[in-house]
């Protein structure tokens, strides 16, 4: 087997499970999950009586690039959404199977072992940036989102020789799992930087359209690219999904857009992959990005829980104000996220996600190597990790269900004086 894969941490939910085992939580009380980003909003109907009307087409092979209508599709939805110039379907587009599979697969296709191969990721992150790294040979470079940087990587504080050995960078914005959104001329600042020291700009937006200002919608780093005139996408590929837009996780479909250097070389590998989207799909998702009323929607429905749950909440607990996704940050009392979070079980049956299980310890020095640093990017214990002491909340269930788990945190926080 591939040693690498001995490299691989516990996931999340592993960690979440074993810290629950043998909890009895109370019987009277229903119990309410806020841990997985998987949205319980109804999904978009139009998607699915598509893909029921095209339901025969199950029987044929799709091609790698996928349909010509759907690549259509989805530049326009991209280039109306973040004021493009416009985006080639043919070089700059390409259908994926979301965002978690793209990710991973890009950085096995992207990264060069031959030479230093670290990736830099926030921290804390989305587990697959990590894995895929590793999996690849290369070594990922934690960048801190603290409250003192906003939620975001202090990028000034990584020397030009760590980002010389650079070769990929991801962003999240809006971020999982602090809400936090990357401004425009943060994306740019970081364009001139890939420039500069050639690395590969991967932004993972795939929550950009679950935002609590109607009025300010997240910008997206080809956003930035066009404001710059670059209109080519240089070194610049972003990752957007229907799974939290639409409601449709289940899917599977996203998509990949940006420097046609890049998709080139990616379809390429995706062909040896196997990993084409069924024609079915492909149907249900040109319907689902040609609509915007149903978006709309389903910002709407999660106004109305971050307002009910911040009003419950607030008074004690301290989070970031949301910016967007469907996520909270909030600082536990005691500090203990752990402790918290087996203890809410045990009381209350509401289950969250203690925020430690999400980054790694913080690096020991200027030059970007964690605490105790084993030469692979593993961290030891010695440093401070930056989700440790903070719970995610995904607010992903129906309002009643998610007020009632907000209800019952604050009852315990409260019980606990």
């Amino acid at each position: 087997m591939n040693p690498d894969l001995d490299a691989l941490k516990p996931y999340p939910f592993e960690k979440l499970a074993a810290l629950k085992a043998g909890v009895t939580p109370p019987e009277g009380l229903a119990h309410v999950p806020l841990t997985i980003g998987e949205p319980q909003h109804a999904p978009y109907p139009a998607a699915l009586a598509t893909l029921v009307e095209h339901q025969a087409e199950f029987a044929r092979y799709p091609a790698t690039a996928g349909l010509p209508e759907l690549r259509e599709a989805i530049g326009g939805w991209a280039t109306r959404r973040f004021g493009l110039a416009g985006l080639d379907p043919e070089r700059q587009v390409l259908p994926v199977n979301g965002t978690r599979e793209a990710i991973f697969a890009f950085v096995q296709a992207a990264l060069d072992r031959t030479r230093p191969a670290r990736v830099a990721m926030p921290n804390p992150f989305y587990q697959i940036y990590e894995g895929a790294t590793l999996l690849a040979g290369g070594e990922p470079l934690y960048l801190d989102c603290t409250a003192e940087s906003g939620f975001r990587p202090d990028f000034d504080a990584v020397p030009a020789k760590i980002w010389r050995e650079v070769q990929i960078l991801f962003l999240c914005s809006p971020g999982n799992p602090t809400g936090a959104v990357t401004p425009l001329a943060e994306f740019q600042k970081l364009i001139a930087l890939a420039d500069e020291h050639d690395f590969i700009i991967a932004s993972d937006e795939c929550y950009s359209e679950l935002y609590l200002d109607e009025t300010a919608p997240p910008p997206g780093l080809l956003e930035a690219c066009a404001a710059l005139g670059r209109h080519d996408y240089r070194r610049c590929l972003v990752f957007h999904s229907l799974s939290k837009r639409s409601n449709l996780p289940g899917l599977r479909s996203g998509f990949v857009a940006g420097d046609a250097e890049l998709i080139a070389p990616f379809k390429r590998y995706r062909t040896y992959h196997g990993c084409a989207m069924a024609l079915p799909v492909q149907r249900a998702s040109i319907t689902a990005w040609n609509d915007e009323a149903h978006v709309r929607a389903n910002r709407d429905a999660y106004r109305e829980k971050f307002a009910a749950v911040t009003e419950i909440l607030a008074p004690v607990m301290g989070f970031p104000a949301p910016e967007a996704s469907f996520y909270l940050w909030p600082a536990v009392p005691g500090g203990d996220d752990e402790a918290f979070t087996r203890a809410l079980y045990a009381e209350e049956h509401v289950s969250v996600l203690p925020g430690s299980y999400m980054g790694r310890p913080a690096a020991d020095d200027r030059m970007g190597r964690p605490a105790t640093d084993d030469g692979m990017g593993r961290a030891g214990s010695n440093g401070t990790n930056p989700g440790s002491g903070r719970v995610r909340l995904a607010l992903v269930a129906e309002v009643d269900a998610t007020v009632e788990a907000a209800r019952r945190i604050r009852r315990f926080i409260e019980r606990r004086g």
